[in-house]
């Protein structure tokens, strides 16, 4: 009965659009009767049905119904869409899909410390899944992610260390995954080396060579169609020294979701190849769905606050911006290596890419961050940072409304 609901939708705009040219069609033979001849007829209707054909059933069919059969790709891997073989097994294995009730990652979730095994290596172990989990109340996606959130566990080794990871791809995924993290020095960032199946586990080993903050994500296939669907995720690499301690830590990933339905549509949203492929997302959110980041950070004034920004992409360049604060820190696309910008506005978080910020919090109230880009708050990509405490006036004093704008 799921399936059928999420379903129904679709079915209803496919048989409403065979009836409408069913119609349509009786319409146009019953005027081209009126030439009294059945030649002018027979010719008129083919021309109807073959310009049909190529204006208007391409235009009008939904998009679900119309994966793009003759989809071109040049890159290095597969392309970046679902295959009807893909599509059938997905339906035919619905009911099997754990449902998970809210997939976004809590962003204070993160370890505080790095954590060492017995024999001084850093163990990981990552499971991915594909998983049915809401966007927005009632918009529904397919999440394909690692350990059951969007993004995956927050990862922190040290600059030297060596690092033991362990992925496991759960039994009832329908696709091979891996993980390639940008912080390994090797094929694939490490891809190469974890191709799983599903059922399978694989084990690497690295070096963490360079400190710095790095994305990771699947690289199975076409990458950017794996990430699309919430597969990434951030790996600290401190250096040597360590990172000066703080009073809040907080996880934040931006990514995009290409859903072949209008933004806010109910019901399962099906992946559109050719919106991914334009860099048109009808999602773009912080932490994997909708107000993922609305009540879940919070600080004191006088703290000092470090966020840990990735950009999931595939497509878009984040420009980071927390409303109400300017960052006295910004490590530039996780750059822990050299100095950090100071007092800037506005970062930008490149696709595939990461930024530290650290700023102290130095008047209470609700702090917004935003992709200033602003039509994408729109799309998802906004939360608030509450913060509490005594106000001081000489920093700000005036009469502070609620509702609207920031």
């Amino acid at each position: 009965m799921e399936l059928l609901f999420y379903l129904w939708q679709y079915l209803v705009e496919g048989f409403g659009l065979i009836i409408a040219y069913v119609f349509a069609a009786i319409f146009i033979f019953l005027v081209l009767r009126q030439f009294h001849s059945r030649k002018i007829t027979a010719a008129l209707v083919a021309i109807f049905i073959g310009v049909s054909i190529a204006f208007y059933v391409p235009h009008g069919m939904p998009k679900e119904l119309a994966y793009p059969l003759a989809l071109s790709s040049f890159g290095p891997g597969e392309r970046p869409d679902l295959p009807f073989r893909n599509v059938f097994h997905f339906f035919r294995n619905f009911n099997n899909f754990e449902r998970i009730s809210d997939i976004a990652k809590d962003p204070t979730d993160l370890p505080k410390t790095v954590v060492y095994g017995e024999d001084g290596v850093v163990e990981i172990n990552v499971t991915t899944k594909e998983v049915i989990a809401e966007m927005a109340d009632g918009t529904t996606f397919n999440y394909w992610v690692f350990d059951n959130t969007v993004p995956g566990p927050f990862l922190r080794v040290r600059e030297g260390d060596t690092v033991r990871l362990t992925i496991h791809n759960d039994e009832t995924s329908l696709h091979p995954h891996n993980i390639d993290l940008h912080a390994v020095t090797g094929p694939g960032g490490g891809a190469a080396a974890t191709i799983v199946a599903p059922g399978e586990s694989k084990t690497l080993t690295f070096k963490a060579l360079n400190a710095g903050l790095f994305i990771y994500h699947c690289a199975f296939g076409n990458p950017g169609l794996h990430m699309t669907h919430g597969m990434y995720g951030l790996i600290l690499v401190e250096p040597k020294e360590g990172l000066p301690p703080v009073d809040k830590e907080f996880y934040i990933v931006q990514g995009e979701f290409y859903s072949s339905s209008t933004l806010g549509r109910d019901g399962l949203q099906l992946f559109d190849t050719q919106d991914y492929l334009d860099g048109k997302p009808q999602y773009i959110v912080f932490n994997g769905k909708t107000g993922a980041l609305m009540d879940n950070m919070t600080a004191n004034v006088g703290d000092t606050v470090r966020m840990y920004v990735g950009n999931g992409g595939v497509n878009l360049v984040s420009s980071f911006h927390v409303i109400g604060e300017i960052f006295d820190r910004v490590y530039r696309e996780g750059d822990l290596v050299s100095p950090p910008a100071e007092g800037l506005q506005t970062t930008l978080v490149p696709a595939g890419g990461a930024v530290m910020v650290e700023f102290t919090v130095d008047f209470p109230g609700n702090y917004v961050l935003v992709d200033h880009a602003l039509a994408r708050v729109d799309r998802g990509a906004w939360g608030v940072l509450h913060v509490e405490g005594e106000a001081d006036p000489s920093i700000y004093d005036g009469d502070i409304q609620s509702g609207g704008g920031h």
